[in-house]
């Protein structure tokens, strides 16, 4: 794993499978408050990278633990996969090997994408490397609809915009119930400027990778998720539409030792809708 310092926070890579090198903003390695703790590792959701995580790290970090946010293949400054190979299953591999390379028992945290993720590689590592996992704004079952809005808001715009200014105005109009941010500034972590446009920081390849037989996928994921035996915890944003009350009643019965928070001013991506929030769900979680 090399490193690279950039103040309090480090930019790491990591490998995953097929060699692809993996990028991570990390937190306290090396700081004896996180020597008796779990490693907490961030998973981002599908069109979004590890600035995501960013407040959240921050203040986990501040709390003594070492923590890592990932860039998934294909997303933030990691390799894209030359196969377009952009599976779960290829997503797990890829954790897998981070974790194994981290060395240590962690938590993992999983948004969307990340989150399916996160069950497929609790699953498969074991309650002795993962010890905990947290659901955010995912179950197997998510609703349709809101799964396509998301695509069609990635679909319309894989062609980039003239301006910041106008993928700001974008993002506001996908996401109504969050405030314009004044300064666009910050959507430079997002995107790349090339030829004069800007672009999602993303492969588009993504968008157009072979599907999987979506109702295998669910089964296995949900058979996963009631085979785990560590503490889990769902975090659903009350106005999701990806994750809707009867996903989340399903999900419960199937995985009775879940724990359950609904944020009440969050939707899908609430992580960023409400952090503060978010993030005192999360600290209470992942103490020990």
């Amino acid at each position: 794993m090399a490193v690279t310092n950039v103040g309090a926070v480090q930019t790491v890579s990591f490998r995953g499978v097929d060699d692809l090198n993996l990028v991570a903003d990390e937190w306290n390695r090396d700081a004896p408050s996180a020597a008796d703790r779990p490693t907490i590792v961030m998973l981002h959701g599908g069109g979004q990278n590890r600035y995501s995580w960013k407040n959240t790290g921050q203040i986990l970090a501040d709390a003594g633990f070492h923590v890592v946010a990932l860039d998934s293949r294909g997303h933030g400054d990691s390799d894209r996969s030359p196969t377009a190979t952009y599976t779960v299953e290829a997503l797990c591999s890829d954790t897998l090997a981070v974790l194994y390379q981290i060395g240590r028992p962690v938590v993992l945290i999983g948004a969307s994408m990340g989150g399916l993720t996160g069950i497929a590689a609790a699953h498969e590592a074991g309650p002795e490397l993962v010890t905990k996992l947290v659901l955010v704004d995912v179950v197997p079952r998510f609703e349709k609809d809101g799964s396509a809005r998301i695509r069609d808001f990635m679909f319309s715009h894989v062609h980039g915009f003239d301006s910041l200014d106008d993928a700001a105005d974008a993002v506001a109009a996908y996401l109504p119930h969050r405030d314009k941010p004044r300064n666009v500034e910050g959507l430079k972590k997002n995107l790349r400027l090339r030829d004069g446009r800007w672009y999602w920081h993303w492969d588009p390849a993504f968008l157009t990778k072979p599907e999987d037989d979506p109702f295998v996928r669910v089964e296995k994921l949900e058979q996963a998720a009631m085979n785990l035996e560590i503490p889990l915890l769902l975090i659903r944003g009350k106005l999701s539409d990806v994750v809707s009350t009867e996903g989340v009643e399903d999900f419960l019965a199937k995985v009775p030792a879940a724990e359950f928070v609904e944020l009440s001013d969050a939707g899908h991506t609430a992580a960023g809708d409400d952090n503060d929030a978010f993030t005192d769900v999360v600290v209470r979680f992942v103490n020990p």
